[in-house]
Formats: structure tokens, C-alpha cells, sequence
């Protein structure tokens, strides 16, 4: 009884934790969408939150991190585990594992459509957040490829890899797309799916003969 009631008050505190640092990122990106990322100060975001400055500096260490807001390390690490602890299936399941897993992080992370419009408009305003955002995901696309190659057992350079990780990149490209569009639903995991189904009902396509010469 006594290590149950640890575990759960070990789980209340993760979430409040989370749900702060959320807090945080979200107020720091409306008030650098409005104003750019000099427009504000940390105390604004602090007052706002209802924490602070210290508190603050325990989650993030500068205004930069708390708009981008990603911990891409447990992240990636929550995500391998899971990933790995599936084995090896094939790469038709490569994929479908995967792309039900990236949508379940989108699904926890509790970013709403319009949240997710707000961090675009301050990428198109903050060239250096775009910059670090952009090269978060090339870093994600070779953990991803890594990980891909341990659970099949192959080399980092295999082409089923590199097939792997661009359908899958091109699958969440385009599914951010659709969601951040007005009037599309909010449900990132369904969009993942839809997405991955028309590829392959386009990959079933016969191939086209040769027009006769």
C-alpha cells in the first residue's frame, strides 16, 4: 500500500511539473507571437504563469527554450523504449509502430490546432528559432534512422532505412499541414493514419504501361 501511494504521488507530481513547464512554453510563444522574442521579459511570462523567476530557471534555461519547449531527450527516449521493446516485424510495421507512437507524443503533448498555429507564426517571426527548429529536425530524422536500423538489425545506410525515415517525415509534414488548417479536426493520431492509408492505396496502383511508340 505504502509503495502505491509513492508511486502515485511520484505520478501527481510529474504531471504538475509538466503541466508548469507547458504553462510556460505557452505563454512565452503567444507573447513572442505578438511582440518577438524581445518584446517581453522572462518576469511578464513568470507573472502570468503565477511563479517564480526561479521556478522558471528550473525548467528552462532562457526564454529561446521555453517558446521551442521540446525535452527532446526524454522524449526520444520515452519513444525508443517503446519502439525497441515492439521487435523487429518488417518495414511495412516499422512504419505502422511508428506512426502510432508519433501520434500518441503529439496526443500527450495537449498542444491544441490553434497552439500549433501560434509556434509557426513565431518561426516566421524569429529567423533564429526557425533556424534551431529546423535543425532539431534533422537531428530527430537521424535518431530516428538509428533507431529504425537497431530494431531491424541493419546498418544505419540500409536503404530500407533511408525509405522509412522520408515516408514517415513526409507523413508527419503533411499531416501538420492538414491539422493546422481551418476546419480540419484536431485528432493528430487519425490524420497520421488517413495519411498512411492513401499512400499505400497509391502504392497498390499498377504500374502504368509504356505508351506505345
Amino acid at each position: 500500500m505504502h509503495s502505491m501511494t509513492d508511486s502515485a504521488t511520484t505520478t501527481r507530481a510529474a504531471e504538475r511539473k509538466q503541466a508548469t513547464a507547458s504553462r510556460l512554453s505557452t505563454v512565452s510563444r503567444r507573447l513572442t507571437a505578438e511582440r518577438g522574442l524581445n518584446g517581453f521579459t522572462i518576469e511578464e511570462v513568470c507573472d502570468e504563469v503565477g511563479v517564480s523567476r526561479r521556478t522558471f530557471f528550473n525548467y528552462f534555461p532562457s526564454k529561446d527554450e521555453a517558446v521551442l519547449g521540446v525535452d527532446e531527450a526524454e522524449e526520444m527516449r520515452a519513444l525508443s523504449e517503446h519502439f525497441l521493446a515492439l521487435g523487429s516485424r518488417g518495414w511495412p510495421a516499422v512504419i505502422d509502430d511508428f506512426i502510432e507512437l508519433a501520434g500518441e507524443v503529439v496526443r500527450t503533448s495537449n498542444m491544441s490546432a490553434d497552439e500549433h498555429r501560434i509556434l509557426m507564426t513565431v518561426m516566421e517571426r524569429e529567423p533564429r528559432l526557425l533556424a534551431r527548429f529546423i535543425g532539431m529536425g534533422r537531428n530527430r530524422e537521424l535518431e530516428i534512422a538509428a533507431l529504425m536500423a537497431e530494431r531491424e538489425g541493419v546498418s544505419i545506410d540500409d536503404p530500407h532505412v533511408a525509405a522509412a525515415v522520408a515516408l514517415t517525415s513526409t507523413l508527419m509534414r503533411s499531416t501538420a499541414e492538414k491539422f493546422l488548417t481551418a476546419g480540419r479536426p484536431e485528432d493528430f493520431g487519425a490524420a497520421l493514419h488517413d495519411s498512411l492509408a492513401a499512400i499505400r492505396a497509391v502504392l497498390e496502383l499498377p504500374t502504368p504501361r509504356k505508351a506505345q511508340q
